[in-house]
């Protein structure tokens, strides 16, 4: 009896991740749950250097700033509740000091173009099509860090607008990195806030956008569709009932995994996993002969393995 509809998926016959590979992830809070995994397996790669960016203009704007070299000023940042923003960012950067914000803001953009220009692949996750304009200038902002909403005007992107500003990425890139692959993902989490029709609105549009760009090395990630049609339970869900939780986020990456990982990088992470989780084990007794032989094992394990790799250390 089959009790759960699966969507095919092909293992990719070239450019597999493995721990040469140079990895940037940008976009919505579900790249950080793949972002997180990559760095427990101590893969090497760079995660939302402007923090969550929800939707694809604000990873345009990061994308293009950041190859063009254009730094932020004091124009750029504003003032609120006591910390110092930038409608770019995500208030995890927002900062007391104008002047640490500003350079912070200049350093990632820099980080973001080194990334980018030595990447084997791209992660980006767009999670939705409704974006907030500033009313005084009409820009399209990442994040209204609590200002009143008066300020703002709300608006669906149109499938055109996405595809226009997927265009701008793919291309920001392939300018600073003609090799890289770049992975499209929508996100599976709702964005119930916006309205439950007006999200599955939303997240047509995504799909239908990111399915009119793609190529050889442009190509999707069906998370969001696997969420939908193999997760079909709140089981799945955590306790808000919108995100994935740790059992739907894990099934996900392995999804991923069987897709876009080499045999000897999954040989490589089960070497890693056996040290994190030796790393976290809380023995009964420290001085023990017993544990004193599993921590000079473990350091063996450690040794060998940043020998290999040198971008590897625990």
């Amino acid at each position: 009896m089959k009790l759960q509809t699966q969507i095919p998926l092909k293992k990719r016959a070239s450019n597999l991740i493995d721990y040469h590979s140079e990895i940037t992830l940008l976009g919505s809070c579900f790249v950080e749950n793949i972002g997180e995994k990559l760095s427990y397996y101590k893969f090497k790669n760079l995660q939302n250097p402007f923090g969550i960016l929800f939707h694809p203009k604000a990873i345009e704007t990061l994308i293009i700033r950041a190859v063009h070299e254009k730094k932020y000023t004091k124009d750029d940042v504003f003032f609120h509740n006591e910390q110092w923003h930038c409608f770019d960012a995500h208030s995890k950067l927002s900062n007391p000091s104008k002047e640490a914000l500003i350079n912070q803001l200049n350093s990632e953009l820099a980080l973001t173009k080194l990334q980018l220009s030595k990447s084997t692949h791209v992660i980006i996750t767009i999670g939705t099509a409704w974006v907030y304009n500033l009313l005084k200038d009409k820009n399209t902002v990442a994040n209204c860090h609590k200002l009143p909403q008066n300020q703002f005007e709300k608006q669906l992107l149109s499938p055109d607008d996405i595809k226009g500003s997927l265009v701008r990425i793919i291309d920001g890139i392939k300018r600073l990195n003609s090799t890289a692959t770049i992975i499209f993902t929508v996100s599976p989490i709702r964005h119930i806030k916006d309205g439950f029709v007006e999200n599955t609105l939303s997240k047509s549009h995504l799909i239908t956008a990111v399915h009119e760009v793609l190529s050889d090395a442009v190509v999707y990630f069906p998370s969001y569709e696997i969420m939908m049609d193999e997760l079909r339970d709140y089981r799945f869900y955590s306790e808000d009932m919108i995100h994935p939780n740790q059992t739907a986020i894990h099934y996900i990456w392995n999804k991923f995994l069987e897709v876009w990982f080499s045999p000897q990088a999954i040989k490589t992470m089960v070497e890693v996993a056996v040290i994190q989780k030796g790393l976290q084990h809380r023995p009964f007794n420290l001085k023990s002969e017993a544990h004193q032989q599993f921590l000079e094992q473990l350091d063996i394990k450690k040794a060998q393995l940043e020998a290999q790799f040198s971008h590897i250390t625990f």
